[in-house]
């Protein structure tokens, strides 16, 4: 009898799901990818985007590069999930069969209700929200004066939005352009629940870089041209970009598994209340002990392996894998500078300084992306987006 499987999404997990898959599974199984687009973007790159949008073509890479001939794809956008029917639903094609699944759809902006956020304020979840924010930022400058610079505010002070001030300074000083950069977090530090030491690091970089740090002040509401604060003054805007937090996609609003904002509960082997549906990444709330499995980019390359390989196993009615999450460490860029903290080379060994940046940390992030897109693709490839990562 042959199997169907099934994977949504083309993202970090999605994609590392289907290498793996594609190595494990024998010639009695059928292996679909779905996604709404046709490329795989190294998304924790696309902040490169907002300053030269000629790097898309560096940090994108189309399926095909990815999926094996046997591998059929379908470009299109998950509207559901029917775990009675075992079926995918789809908002263009008819619907698809399965005998598993892998939820793979990655995350959406989460506004926690703030009034106003959602309607006037970009986000980086996509290349084309990149090339948006580009392209506000630049013509907000191009109507700018030096007696009246263009206001730039990004709200979230997380790994996006420090990465976010980062390129839009650079682009800045590149081109000369008359802007005002605003990094603003409601907590009372930036990059909110790390290390000290990193924390002031990446502060440094920022300020350097001419960015003016708001902190310790929640966004209480967004207009056309000013964002409110709990306590502090109101801050006018030309381009407002939120970086602030994710939840679960509306594919996953009404489906019959255990979740959390639409981000499915999974164990520690990734499967969920229905054995027959696995989920990874973004998507899921995945077990491991005292705090879930972090959403980020680290997190979903460790565990789509694991889920691709646990696929198989459940096909083969083996036991399943669990697995465990292992935080090798944080390299954020701030323009072409970066700064890197607790990096692990490799199990149970780690580096004599703490935090640290320079050329090693530079070099270090740089590894990484193109070990990544090695991974997906060849050395070749990520040798030819070095310059741009």
């Amino acid at each position: 009898m042959t199997e169907n499987v099934v994977v949504l999404g083309a993202g970090y997990a999605g994609t590392g799901a289907i290498k793996r898959l594609q190595s494990e599974l024998g010639g009695n199984v059928r292996l679909t990818w779905i996604a709404d687009v046709d490329y795989h973007l190294v998304l924790h790159e696309s902040h490169r985007v907002i300053r030269d949008p000629s790097v898309r073509s560096d940090i994108t890479f189309p399926v095909d590069q990815i999926a094996s001939p046997a591998t059929r794809f379908i470009q299109d956008e998950v509207t559901g999930l029917d775990v009675d029917e075992q079926v995918v639903e789809l908002a263009e094609s008819e619907d698809v069969e399965y005998d598993y699944v892998l939820v793979a759809l990655g995350s959406q902006t989460a506004y926690y209700g703030i009034p106003g956020l959602e309607e006037h304020a970009l986000t980086l979840k996509s290349l084309d929200d990149a090339l948006e924010i580009h392209e506000a930022v630049k013509a907000a400058s191009q109507d700018a004066t030096r007696s009246d610079p263009a206001q730039v505010v990004i709200g979230g002070a997380g790994l996006s939005g420090i990465q976010t001030a980062g390129e839009i300074a650079e682009f800045r000083d590149e081109h000369r352009a008359p802007i005002e950069i605003h990094l603003v977090e409601a907590l009372e530090e930036i990059f909110p629940g790390n290390d000290p030491e990193c924390q002031q690091a990446l502060r440094d970089l920022l300020e350097e870089a001419g960015v003016r740090i708001h902190t310790d002040d929640p966004i209480t509401q967004a207009t056309e041209d000013h964002i409110e604060f709990d306590d502090g003054e109101p801050l006018e805007h030309d381009v407002l970009i939120w970086t602030g937090g994710i939840t679960g996609r509306d594919a996953m609003d009404d489906v019959d598994l255990e979740n959390e904002h639409n981000r499915v509960t999974t164990s520690a082997n990734f499967q969920t209340s229905d054995e027959r549906v696995f989920a990874v990444g973004d998507s899921a709330i995945i077990d491991q002990g005292d705090q879930p499995a972090p959403p980020t980019a680290q997190a979903a390359w460790q565990a789509a392996e694991v889920a691709g390989e646990n696929i198989a196993r459940a096909i083969a009615n083996r036991p399943l894998k669990t697995w465990e999450h292992e935080d090798k460490g944080t390299v954020i860029s701030v323009g072409d500078k970066a700064i890197a903290h607790d990096v692990k080379p490799a199990k149970g060994i780690s580096l004599p300084v703490d935090t640290f940046g320079g050329l090693p940390a530079e070099n270090l992030k740089k590894l990484i992306a193109a070990r990544w897109i090695a991974d997906i693709t060849n050395w070749n490839e990520a040798r030819k987006s070095w310059s741009s990562l």
